[in-house]
């Protein structure tokens, strides 16, 4: 099945980052909305539509950033996560202490915001390759502090996360070889001292290291920035060797080019540019 399960970080990890962000926003105080309003005295209700069509996430983080402020609060997703919304749509329903709607507002916003436009990106690649066994994979190039919600939202769009750090699984990128004088010594050093069931990934820039890679037992082998009639090349010389290798496709990868990419036989394709090249979907809260 192409794609990855979402799956929700759970709030024991999300609440420190949720609480560091709403310091960060609301300071020593909303000198606004407390000079304006007694605690928790008022009530009210808002919505929040859509200005732009896109794919909806971070909701459930929204409405925990609201709960945090008063657990009173009431979220009420109208779109379900992932789903897709149009412009002038209700995406949610919120009503309680008007104080804490207003100071939960832009931190709630501007993660839901974030969020979509990242599954948004990551969807309209992922329809590009549709018609392919090929998979879209992210990459760690995220925001830092925002990474572990970053990927859910690729997740969300149609994507499988890659891994989330450098203690996941062995990438021997280019610096990586240079340093330990060539792939083979690369490989096995990391394999004598790895623990197991880690998988040990290659980049590779020619069918010379393709070729290294195979001969030293690599689990995944990337093809870094090939042209295509080379990583053809390289796709068949994989399959012949070695049906068990996954076969990774990165460097330059843009929605004119994915598909051909797609084309060569690959099992992944991995790309930063639908966390780096998104924009914010655009969303606003409405007070009734």
């Amino acid at each position: 099945m192409k794609g990855s399960v979402a799956v929700l970080p759970t709030f024991l990890v999300l609440d420190q980052l949720l609480q560091s962000w709403l310091l960060e926003d609301i300071g020593r105080g909303d000198r606004t909305t407390q000079s304006l309003l007694s605690q928790n005295a008022t009530l009210g209700q808002a919505k929040w539509v859509a200005k732009a069509p896109g794919i909806i996430a971070g909701l459930p983080v929204a409405a925990r950033v609201f709960e945090l402020l008063n657990p009173k609060v009431g979220f009420v997703a109208v779109k379900s996560e992932g789903a897709k919304c149009e412009p002038g749509e209700v995406v949610a329903e919120i009503n309680g202490a008007l104080d804490a709607l207003l100071m939960g507002e832009r931190v709630a916003l501007n993660l839901a915001m974030r969020l979509s436009g990242i599954a948004t990106l990551t969807n309209i690649y992922v329809e590009k390759i549709a018609d392919l066994p090929a998979q879209l994979v992210d990459t760690r190039k995220t925001t830092p502090g925002l990474r572990i919600l970053e990927k859910y939202a690729t997740a969300l769009g149609g994507a499988i996360n890659h891994r989330m750090g450098l203690d996941d699984a062995v990438m021997i990128k280019d610096n990586h070889i240079v340093a330990a004088g060539g792939i083979g010594q690369a490989i096995i050093r990391v394999r004598s001292q790895i623990p197991y069931p880690l998988t040990i990934e290659v980049e590779t820039e020619s069918l010379v290291q393709v070729q290294e890679a195979l001969e030293h037992k690599a689990d995944i082998i990337m093809l870094d920035n090939m042209p295509l009639e080379m990583m053809g090349e390289a796709v068949q010389l994989i399959r012949k060797q070695d049906s068990r290798v996954k076969i990774e496709a990165s460097g330059n990868v843009t929605l004119e080019t994915i598909h051909a990419v797609a084309e060569t036989g690959i099992d992944y394709i991995s790309s930063s540019a639908p966390i780096t090249q998104s924009r914010w979907l655009d969303l606003s809260m409405r007070i009734d």
